[in-house]
């Protein structure tokens, strides 16, 4: 075999470290695209673990019932108006897998004063768009309500830097917006807090809002027609045995060399090429690797031959979050759970951070005459009782319930899991970072996955999808070098 033909065989092999959903994405793509352009491609997927899918994880458990306990320990739903997931379900043709979410009773709960009270209709994350529902609710002040409404005389800020969603919602909308929207709401689904939560990476819409239109209220009025998905596709969608179908299903069909128990201990370049050295002696040699780790773990493995990237990459800080799953007999639950669930802001001094009511937002995920309630705990204001053991986590979570809901008989089955430093904390100056690490990278090294562009599923699939736009590129850029060689 000739120099060129040698070259061209090292830089056509892709491996991709780390198997949850936006290694196996990125995975996907490459073949999809290496197709498409005619690039002759090997990819090795390598994951530590002896399962796929990350943080996407469903497991079934005894109910004591014919029907399983269905129990997400990770995402339990993929957002609709991000529309990647649910493409990415149909190219697996997934269409009559898919679930949507149950939106006969679609409503939010605030904890308020210890009692939950449904969010005001209308209201759209952060702005009313109806004005008496909302004039109506208990949840706010006068004071509070005169201070959201004085929203559009607010001027715009002056300049277009990231700022905390704290300081972004106190100076658009005011201290109660933030203590029983903003934090329980925006900062809960990053598990952050809202004084170190970047907006830019976050909620870049609500930026945009202020600057397009001067005003977060006249800016929801002038959008709120515009819809990204049709009416007929609930906003919210996972698959009938759970999100686990979806990783299944990449699996079994990814045309590439994928292996489990597989874990990197060394990454080093050697001349246009990389040499990772595993765990169980195994080398391999490859022109491209994408890291789909999270950034602390890509750290480690980069640290001795990209030292520049390493150092960026630690400065993402991760935090751990816990879910406890409580499974009740229908008729020892005295609230109707009619709604997704309550999320509680840390001025109520609750142990727990919030509760999705998983048998009322989704159909088949109990028994009929049991319902499953997801606990979550760990958050910023609840970090303190991550560390103790199951059996007191259990007895501290039923507690809460009956003090919230006013359960008073034990629970059916319960069930913790943890996620030890799984959460990335997109902090001030998120976006910035992230840009700094990339350009950091030498050429045929790439980074992908929730510690850098979105947390959400659709969003780690749509970076999955841009990595492997990026490594055809390059592939296709570096063929075409050797063949004018």
């Amino acid at each position: 075999m000739n120099t060129a033909s040698v070259k061209a065989a090292e830089v056509s092999r892709l491996v991709i470290v780390g198997g949850g959903i936006a290694g196996l994405s990125a995975a996907w793509y490459a073949r999809k695209e290496s197709r498409e352009q005619g690039v002759d491609l090997h990819i090795t997927v390598l994951e530590a673990s002896d399962r796929w899918g990350g943080k996407i994880y469903t497991e079934q458990v005894d109910s004591g019932n014919d029907t399983p306990l269905i129990l997400e320990l990770g995402a339990d739903a993929f957002l609709t108006r991000k529309p990647w997931a649910l493409e990415l379900a149909r190219e697996l043709g997934l269409d009559n897998r898919i679930q949507g979410v149950n939106t006969a009773n679609s409503r939010t709960f605030v904890l308020y004063h210890g009692t939950p009270v449904p969010l005001p209709d209308g209201l759209q994350l952060l702005v009313p768009t109806k004005l008496l529902p909302f004039l109506r609710s208990p949840l706010f002040s006068w004071r509070g309500k005169l201070r959201i409404m004085l929203e559009r005389f607010i001027p715009r800020r002056a300049g277009q830097g990231d700022e905390t969603l704290a300081a972004f919602v106190r100076r658009r909308l005011g201290a109660e917006a933030l203590d029983k929207l903003a934090e329980p709401l925006l900062a809960g689904v990053y598990n952050a807090e809202p004084e170190r939560q970047s907006m830019q990476a976050t909620f870049p819409q609500f930026p945009m809002l202020e600057q397009q239109y001067g005003s977060l209220m006249r800016g929801i009025r002038a959008t709120r027609d515009k819809r990204s998905t049709p009416p007929t596709i609930p906003p919210f969608i996972s698959f009938k045995t759970g999100a686990h179908e979806l990783i299944e299903a990449l699996v079994s069909q990814l045309d590439a060399d994928l292996r489990l128990n597989s874990a990197v201990e060394r990454i080093q370049k050697e001349g246009d090429h990389y040499t990772l050295a595993l765990t169980n002696s195994e080398t391999l040699r490859s022109g491209i690797v994408v890291f789909a780790t999270p950034a602390n773990i890509t750290a480690e493995l980069l640290s001795e031959s990209v030292p520049q990237a390493a150092a960026r990459l630690r400065e993402i800080r991760y935090a751990s979050i816990g879910t406890i799953y409580l499974s009740y007999r229908r008729e020892d639950v005295p609230h109707p759970l009619d709604g997704f669930g309550v999320v509680i802001p840390s001025s109520e001094g609750r142990h727990i951070d919030g509760i999705t009511w998983t048998s009322s937002k989704w159909a088949g995920r109990a028994p009929s005459d049991q319902v499953l309630l997801r606990v979550f705990f760990g958050g910023p204001h609840t970090r303190a009782i991550f560390g103790m053991n199951d059996a007191d986590l259990c007895a501290l979570a039923h507690e809460e319930l009956g003090s919230l809901l006013g359960i008073k008989m034990q629970p059916v089955c319960a069930h913790v899991f943890r996620w030890f430093e799984g959460y990335p904390q997109y902090d001030l100056g998120h976006l910035d970072r992230v840009a700094a690490i990339e350009s950091s990278l030498p050429p045929g090294l790439f980074v992908t996955g929730s510690s850098y562009r979105g947390v959400g599923v659709p969003d780690c699939i749509r970076q999955g999808q841009e990595v492997a736009q990026q490594v055809i590129t390059e592939l296709t850029q570096r063929k075409t070098g050797v063949v004018q060689t």
